[in-house]
């Protein structure tokens, strides 16, 4: 009996993140998946197009809505390197994403650390997971990076 091996979206994420990373921004990487498939990618921009909202997350949903034509990414899972912020959050609350599943905890700057769970807010029309999927990798690409600027 042979068994299908499934696909480490954590490692596509983390390889969006080292693009990050090359590029001097913080090392944070996404994809949405959707029927086994990636649909949308994307890294933290920041800096490179003086953007705030160019997050990591917010490309991937971005790019994922226009592969397939619509703003609503039902049953769709995005894997980011590190914990959503409130705005990343509420993105895939509006998106309608069915889950995120994140590769390391942001105490200072992640919705889900600070309490801001609006993915189960009853009030709201769209409740969806938040799962820790814990990567070495994700954390220490973050490490390294912020320890380079600390160094300069």
């Amino acid at each position: 009996m042979s068994t299908i091996k499934q696909p480490d979206w954590m490692a596509e994420a983390l390889i969006l993140a080292q693009k990050a990373f090359d590029e001097d921004e913080v090392p944070v990487g996404a994809v949405v998946i959707k029927d086994g498939q990636i649909i949308g990618r994307g890294y933290n921009l920041r800096e490179s197009h003086s953007d705030p909202t160019a997050h990591a997350e917010i490309q991937a949903i971005r790019e994922a809505c226009q592969k397939i034509g619509n703003w609503r990414l039902i049953d769709c899972t995005l894997f980011v390197t590190l914990e959503p912020c409130m705005m990343c959050l509420s993105a895939c609350q509006q998106s309608r994403l069915k889950e995120v599943i994140y590769g390391a905890v942001d105490p200072k700057g992640g919705a889900i650390s600070l309490g801001y769970k609006i993915n189960e807010d009853s009030r709201t029309n769209h409740r969806f997971s938040t799962n820790l999927q814990e990567s070495a990798e994700a954390q220490d690409i973050l490490k390294r990076f912020f320890k380079q600027k600390r160094n300069k």
